[in-house]
């Protein structure tokens, strides 16, 4: 399957700094950024971001960085982390990415595999963590910090580096314009280390090619355009942050950057943005704050809030299907619109146009709640080793339960054991310093391997069934899909944050369950439990026939192999810091099926 071509760098600009400077021309007095300074949003335009890139490339070159060398931004999403990138690239060298929730252990692996010189740290936390592997870094020259005072020859400010470079600037005024003339399509851009589901991260080795190439192709489908403004909250250590800065790079949208997850609603109200990317998990909480809130309204309000989606959701399924559900439930619909469903539209500030839903499965059954609400989420796919992007639904041109259509100039093909192969202009040029695992990526005719199990229909859009190795079989011959079971309890249940299918080579299916501390407490509130620890919860007799009922739900959709036979609430949720989750929010499966050994096998004793 191959979609429309677009040329290998995808536009005039041979680097995504280029891209920065071609927009920089285009659009210098139009609004680029707003950021949040003591509480309030303070805008920015193209040429007051550039002058402030430019002066922080100066700085790194005065600092002697030289042409692909590493320089590694350990931080949450903000925007000094923009704005570092920009320049880190603008200075002719590769950003090396860190999320600020990775432990100080790989956070040093990453900074010395990659070989990085300088690294742009949020605050003193960041720069607790390479203070304590200092001894491990010993190519690590420099700290610039976001946030925090220098200490030392070592550490130094955002400010001194940008005055090292409106010195650097004066005495070389064109060193910039010259750097940025010197990148090739092929010159590395970016090592982005995956936060892999087991082992250590492997370091994707991308170019400025194939981001120039992510920007031109969302500019080529006409997802977004310049009069657009999204809320940034991806974490840009993130390939599909990434991506974002590319397609407002080649669009000239702007983008209100706060990477404060828990607020995303407040900041939805205040900036009223027309569009938002987010992964599932944000949909997956949204959906279960809100019903959870109308449940515990009651009597008329919540019986109202119930049939509204009854009837919201016929509607919408008849309306994909081409069929009409007749003039008195259009009358209906549209009462319920008003009273209900303009109301959910508003949390996220009244002006959506669309999500954007990457970085892991979406759930069908969400993706339709939202759409019967009138706010549609484009559902796409890619994979670190894609630049992040690949695949995305068309907001005129959309099937929900899959990842969309191919961006022009990428192709995918179905292996024989069912997995997802892709070529394109994004692919990555390979794992840094890993051979083997290079090789074991392609097939032999050069196909990226993603490790993903999906289908194609007579239309080109592209379903994702699972990960090829998560599937198992049970001791009957029958083979598991656990996260199409995971899915759909979480759709079915809004009480939990995690549910995991565990069966291999066993004669049932168990789960292993996680609660959603914020929700679940306020359902305990309504009955009599107020104050209850997470831990309390857990034991609690009422929290576990409310799940009970819920997996009884579940079972009931299931075939017979796949229904849950026995079930264990965890002592506490999955977490980042905790080691079960990925910073990007996926579940180490393995982590948690090791730590829970005896509990698993005493299901089948």
């Amino acid at each position: 399957m191959t979609a429309t071509n677009v040329s290998r760098s995808g536009s005039d600009a041979p680097s995504l700094a280029a891209l920065f400077v071609d927009r920089v021309k285009a659009t210098p007095d139009r609004e680029a950024f707003r950021y949040l300074d003591h509480g309030q949003w303070v805008s920015v335009t193209w040429r007051d971001a550039a002058a402030r890139v430019e002066s922080l490339a100066a700085g790194l070159l005065a600092l002697g960085i030289e042409p692909e060398q590493r320089v590694g931004i350990a931080s949450s999403t903000t925007y000094e982390w923009i704005l570092a990138d920009l320049a880190i690239m603008s200075a002719g060298a590769a950003t090396t990415t860190v999320y600020a929730n990775t432990n100080a252990a790989d956070t040093a692996y990453i900074l010395a595999d990659s070989e990085s010189r300088i690294v742009f740290a949020e605050n003193a936390d960041q720069l607790a963590k390479l203070t304590e592997r200092r001894h491990e870094l010993p190519a690590l020259t420099k700290v610039v910090l976001f946030d925090g005072s220098a200490d030392g020859d070592w550490v130094i400010t955002l400010e001194d580096l940008a005055e090292l470079g409106a010195k650097y600037l004066a005495e070389h005024p064109a060193c910039v314009r010259e750097a940025v003339g010197a990148i090739a399509p092929d010159r590395l851009a970016t090592l982005i280390y995956t936060s892999g589901t087991t082992g250590r991260p492997k370091g994707v080795r991308l170019d400025h090619g194939a981001w120039v190439y992510q920007g031109a192709a969302v500019a080529a489908v006409g997802v977004v355009g310049a009069d657009d403004l999204q809320l940034l909250w991806l974490p840009m250590a993130h390939s599909f942050g990434k991506v974002v800065l590319a397609a407002q790079l080649a669009c000239g949208f702007v983008s209100a950057v706060d990477g404060r997850v828990d607020k995303i609603v407040e900041n939805t109200a205040a900036v009223t943005p027309t569009f938002m990317c987010a992964a599932p998990r944000i949909f997956e909480k949204a959906h279960a704050r809100i019903v959870t809130t109308a449940q515990q309204q009651g009597g008329l309000r919540a019986k109202l809030f119930d049939k509204a989606f009854a009837v919201g959701l016929d509607v919408d399924r008849r309306r994909r299907a081409g069929q009409h559900g007749g003039l008195a439930k259009s009358l209906q619909h549209k009462l319920f619109d008003r009273l209900v469903f303009s109301k959910v539209r508003q949390v996220f500030g009244g002006r959506i146009r669309f999500f954007i839903s990457g970085a892991a499965p979406l759930n069908r059954e969400i993706a339709e709640w939202f759409h019967a609400a009138g706010l549609l989420i484009l559902e796409g796919y890619g994979l670190t080793e894609t630049a992040g992007g690949g695949f995305v639904n068309r907001p005129d041109h959309y099937k929900l339960g899959t990842v969309g259509l191919p961006f022009p100039g990428t192709e995918v093909r179905i292996g024989a054991d069912g997995e997802v192969q892709i070529r394109g202009p994004d692919v990555m040029v390979g794992y840094h310093n890993m051979p083997e695992a290079n090789a074991a990526a392609f097939t032999g005719d050069g196909w990226l391997r993603t490790g993903d199990e999906g289908s194609v229909d007579g239309e080109g859009f592209l379903s994702i069934t699972g990960r090829i190795k998560d599937m198992f079989k049970t001791s009957g011959g029958k083979y598991i899909v656990p996260t199409a079971i995971e899915e759909k309890f979480i759709a079915l249940c809004p009480y939990v944050s995690q549910f995991l299918v565990f069966g291999e080579a066993r004669n049932f299916c168990v789960a292993l369950i996680a609660l959603d501390a914020d929700v679940t407490a306020s359902w305990a509130a309504e009955q009599g439990l107020i104050g209850a620890s997470y831990e309390e919860l857990v034991k609690s007799q009422a929290v576990r026939d409310l799940i009970d009922e819920h997996v009884g739900r579940l079972n009931a959709e299931l075939n017979r192999w796949e229904t849950i036979k026995k079930w264990a609430l965890l002592e506490r949720d999955l977490t980042v810091e905790g080691g079960e989750l990925t910073p990007s929010l996926k579940v180490k499966r393995a982590v948690v099926a090791e730590r829970n050994k005896e509990l698993l096998d005493s299901f089948y004793l």
